[in-house]
């Protein structure tokens, strides 16, 4: 076998990656940053392996074997299940009559102003930077601070959880609601609007045949994140299943605490399901 036989065939210049050179430089960069950031947040992996700490992770985690089966807790459990579904849906269903209209009048697509020179274009200016900035401010306080907030005002329950997911959430559908359709394909609305449609005509037919999908499938994610965000909130006295686990770790009970997990991954396992059916039904 000659040398020439025996090297590997090189690369046609044509079929190199003309980016790879600014990839592996934007590469370097994100290290050097991510680098300093581990080091001030105190990163450190090699703490969980230390032999102590492994015998306590192991401890703790043997504790939640066997799962709690009792028909006592079961229905206990059963009932802060269906507060955490219900606390979840109501929040989401009232986060969407707040994100839905504020992403409606923030959608620069949308606007009537934009087709052509004439009156309002400063008025809908100042009003869809005053809708971004509720929506700004709705999304900017976590949901677990207006759930402390309403705990008080309302007592301990689901309700405080609802109105705190409501407000957070709202802003949150709201701002991805606004972007994604300003992402899509906005010709058809602008062509609707010229020939002198109105703005709710060409979001339904100009708009949601685009990206409605990807707004369905993006608000079923935010109501499986309102499933989690209940059980959190549910530490500070919101009610649902975050309130039967908190019953559970300060009673150092890991079977309870291991078949409320089990309910945690149905429950999300509920939700892609959820998601993939609508999105084959809309396909």
């Amino acid at each position: 076998m000659t040398t020439a036989q025996s090297l590997p065939p090189r690369t046609p210049p044509g079929l190199r990656d003309p980016l790879a050179r600014r990839r592996f430089v934007w590469l370097l960069a994100a290290l050097v940053i991510a680098w300093p950031m581990l080091q001030l947040s105190g990163f450190a992996p090699s703490a969980l392996f230390a032999p102590g700490n492994l015998q306590v992770i192991g401890g703790f985690l043997a504790g939640f074997m066997p799962p709690e089966t009792a028909p006592d807790f079961l229905a206990m459990l059963g009932k802060a299940t269906l507060e955490t579904l219900a606390m979840a849906t109501a929040g989401t269903a009232l986060a969407f009559l707040i994100g839905a209209p504020l992403a409606f009048v923030t959608t620069r697509a949308l606007s009537v102003s934009r087709i052509g020179p004439g009156p309002g274009r400063a008025q809908a200016a100042v009003v869809r930077q005053a809708g971004r900035s509720v929506l700004m401010v709705l999304r900017a306080i976590p949901e677990i601070v207006w759930a402390l907030v309403f705990v008080r005002a309302l007592g301990l329950g689901p309700a405080a959880g609802v109105l705190a997911l409501a407000i957070t959430y709202g802003g949150m559908l709201g701002k991805v609601y606004a972007e994604v359709l300003e992402s899509t394909d906005t010709r058809p609305a602008r062509a609707l609007m010229e020939s002198g449609s109105g703005r709710i005509a060409a979001l339904v037919y100009g708009l949601l045949p685009h990206c409605g999908q990807e707004l369905i499938s993006y608000t079923v994610y935010r109501w499986e994140c309102a499933v989690r965000a209940s059980v959190v909130m549910g530490f500070v006295g919101a009610g649902g299943l975050g309130q039967l686990m908190d019953q559970s770790m300060k009673m150092l009970n890991g079977g309870e605490a291991s078949s409320i997990l089990l309910v945690f991954l149905v429950l999300v396992l509920l939700a892609d399901a959820l998601s993939n059916a609508l999105r084959r039904l809309l396909a």
